[in-house]
């Protein structure tokens, strides 16, 4: 599976849409970055594409009106993710509301636990 790797550019688009929030945590993922609040991610970047984590409600809204595209390799995208028009990239002021969406809903979820570290193995 080919990871593709955002630009600079495709780094601080994703950082100026996700919003300015003191719970929101953005921190690397695979070469590509990742929106979390509460431990749940609500946005990512894959190459050059933001994909997003909406209600079904929204997300049908979205892919009814704009070309939206699968989130993540291109074998197994992301399930519940959609991925923002290709064109948006050069306005990221058409992405900010929906990402915006994104972290109201996952911000409205239970804090994830974070992951028991497995024993370390002795021997």
């Amino acid at each position: 599976m080919q990871m593709p790797k955002p630009s600079e550019a495709d780094k601080e688009r994703f950082r100026s849409v996700v919003p300015d929030h003191p719970d929101v945590v953005v921190k690397p993922m695979f070469g590509n970055l990742g929106a979390f609040v509460n431990g749940n991610m609500f946005a990512g970047l894959f190459g050059p594409t933001i994909g997003i984590k909406l209600s079904e409600n929204d997300k049908a809204d979205l892919e009814s009106s704009h070309q939206t595209q699968p989130f993540g390799p291109e074998e197994r995208p992301m399930g519940g993710y959609v991925g923002l028009p290709e064109a948006w990239n050069d306005n990221p002021a058409k992405a900010e509301p929906w990402v915006a969406k994104a972290f109201a809903r996952v911000a409205a979820l239970p804090a994830k636990e974070p992951k028991a570290r497995a024993p370390k193995k002795q021997g």
